[in-house]
């Protein structure tokens, strides 16, 4: 199968593309609501088009198995697997929700090796197309990465080996897209196929902190409309809605599989404090086989983590956006090649980082939402074996995750200050972004991003060659803002709701694996029950051992229970050794050296030099 090169370089020259890429772009931007079913239909027209240029009948079942044994290792593909990829070959639009550990990867990798020209993979973190990328390579695929690690030549001549179509497979951040010389590169070699890789991204982060989710269908367009295969192993209803508005594809099929995995065993475990986190998380490794993931909400409570594990002696790396890219770098690797038993971590780490032995995954705070909860546990038990999950409730992390809601998105006079101080700076000429960065210094450079996004989408603002930014001909109506951000009102009460299902969950005495499955649209195929998680095994021994009431006893009963005094010496792992200063029912106070003072549970308390056990009263 070769490409004809006559129809993939007649855009000419790649300084020629670039202009064209910048004028599609220019067009985009000027777009509006009601012009959305006009691209719709052209989007349709082009897609028939792409669907006859690449007709699957040269990639016969007797290739495709070949390049499936040979370069994969695989012999035979899942049912699911076998769906997504036909539509694939056939040019259709397509949107995969498919657990972690179904074979999302192949769905576009197979397909990429039997189409002409080029496939782009959209991907959300460096590190995974960097895993994605290492692994293709190992199997004999040359790929190429566009994203910010790239150094001027590195660039170059990665854009060079595009233009000239000699690599089948491009991986990109959703910012690359964004970049007129890359579409102009990627549009010399034609392309067959366009990916979007943890598509549930668009909704999740697209309207906060990464905004170049938002505009993958100006890329779309620049680059002549190719299929779309978006993957995820989560979406509900409303995410599978913004990913068909966002990327104006009303075509766009779902072929969803479900996503219960009973091999992962889901319990709660209720703490009151920081210490007793602390301190649960090290006894739950400890007695835990195999490698597993520790998840926080704050670079501080990791940072707190990673310390306790190590001073309890486990071998932990540590895992956030504070952490320079190489420092990141070594630490996933180090716990890839088993070097760690456990990685303390934000959210930042485990997106489609294939390690198949996770054995377990702790939150040891209540993630924002039941997408991402679900999201972070299912990278335990890649390989099919049991793995368990396990959430550390604090009430007090709610108000956590609260604190990250509280002005998520751009309100109407940030709008509207972006709007009229881009039109006070770009009266006479075009100014890129950091000039109108700058120009508002008390706002975040995301909601900015945001900001323009909605008024470029109300035709408000123009996106200039090379990218610079200018406002359209006609003013802002002052009452059409709050029209414009009422969206986002909506959204962010849709946050909260999403938040507090979490705390639903936690505190259910339901079913874990069934309030995540309806959460989603689902249903527990076995019933009310999984049989696996806390809940169920609480219920199941209560039917097997109902409870007998029985006439209290005539004797005392002597129980042995260690007491403390004031003074006494003990330890703490991981604090070390203290000094007591009170104790209270079922908790003490310790001093330490450094004349810290905390108070820890009575169970994790050790005397150094322990006495003779006192009688507790009958």
């Amino acid at each position: 199968m070769k490409l004809d090169r006559e129809e993939a370089t007649d855009a000419g020259p790649v300084e020629a593309a670039a202009v064209e890429a910048r004028e599609a772009i220019s067009r985009s931007r000027l777009a509006n609501p009601a012009s959305f079913t006009r691209k719709a239909k052209a989007g349709a027209v082009k897609r028939k088009q792409l669907e006859r240029r690449f007709s699957p009948r040269d990639a016969d079942a007797a290739s495709l198995r070949r390049t499936l044994r040979t370069t994969f290792g695989i012999q035979t593909l899942r049912g699911e697997q076998e769906r997504v990829i036909t539509r694939v070959l056939e040019g259709k639009d397509t949107l995969a929700v498919m657990p972690t550990g179904a074979g999302k990867s192949l769905c576009y990798q197979l397909p990429a090796l039997h189409l002409p020209g080029t496939t782009i993979v959209v991907s959300p973190l460096i590190a995974l197309m960097k895993d994605q990328a290492d692994k293709l390579g190992e199997a004999g695929v040359a790929t190429v990465q566009l994203n910010s690690t790239l150094n001027a030549n590195d660039e170059s001549e990665a854009l060079g080996k595009v233009a000239r179509g000699e690599v089948p497979i491009v991986f990109a951040t959703p910012e690359r897209m964004a970049d007129p010389e890359a579409l102009a590169a990627l549009r010399q070699t034609g392309i067959n196929l366009f990916v979007i890789d943890e598509a549930h991204c668009i909704s999740q982060w697209g309207h906060d902190f990464r905004p170049a989710f938002l505009e993958l269908s100006v890329a779309l367009e620049a680059l002549g409309q190719p299929p779309v295969l978006a993957l995820t192993a989560t979406a509900t209803e409303r995410v599978i809605e913004d990913i068909f508005n966002e990327l104006q594809r009303p075509q766009l099929m779902v072929v969803q599989t479900g996503i219960f995995r009973p091999n992962l065993h889901y319990r709660v475990v209720h703490t009151t404090n920081d210490d007793e986190r602390l301190l649960r998380v090290v006894q739950i490794v400890k007695q835990s086989k195999g490698s597993g993931i520790v998840y926080a909400a704050t670079i501080k409570t990791v940072e707190a983590l990673h310390q306790a594990l190590s001073d309890a002696g486990i071998k932990a790396g540590i895992y956030h956006g504070a952490l320079s890219p190489s420092e990141r770098r070594q630490q996933q690797d180090a716990f890839m090649d088993g070097e760690l038993k456990v990685m303390a971590a934000t959210n930042a780490f485990g997106l489609g980082v294939d390690k198949s032995d996770i054995r377990f995954v702790i939150h040891a705070q209540m993630p924002g939402n039941i997408e991402a909860y679900y999201q972070e546990t299912g990278r335990g038990g890649r390989d099919g074996d049991p793995a368990r999950c396990t959430l550390l409730y604090d009430t007090r992390d709610r108000r956590v995750q609260q604190f990250f809601l509280v002005g998520r998105y751009p309100d109407a006079d940030q709008v509207e200050a972006v709007e009229g101080k881009l039109r006070a700076l770009a009266a006479k000429e075009p100014v890129s972004f950091e000039v109108l960065r700058q120009a508002l210094p008390e706002m975040p450079a995301v909601k900015i991003k945001v900001a323009l996004k909605l008024l470029s989408d109300a035709a408000m603002v123009v996106r200039e060659s090379q990218g610079r930014l200018a406002p359209s001909q006609s003013k802002m109506n002052g009452k059409r803002i709050p029209k414009l951000v009422a969206a986002y009102a909506d959204r962010s009460e849709h946050d909260r709701e999403k938040l507090e299902r979490v705390v639903f969950y936690a505190q259910t005495g339901l079913c874990r694996w069934r309030v995540l499955l309806e959460y989603f649209g689902e249903a527990l195929p076995s019933g009310e029950r999984c049989n696996t998680c806390d809940n169920c095994i609480r219920a199941a021994r209560a039917e097997r051992e109902p409870m007998v009431e029985e006439k209290p006893l005539r004797v005392s009963v002597q129980v042995q229970r260690r007491e403390y005094g004031a003074g006494d010496t003990v330890r703490v792992p991981p604090h070390g050794e203290g000094r007591v200063l009170r104790t209270a029912d079922n908790q003490i106070t310790v001093e330490f050296p450094n004349g810290e003072k905390r108070t820890f549970l009575r169970s994790f308390v050790r005397r150094v030099q322990p006495g003779p056990p006192a009688a507790a009263p009958a």
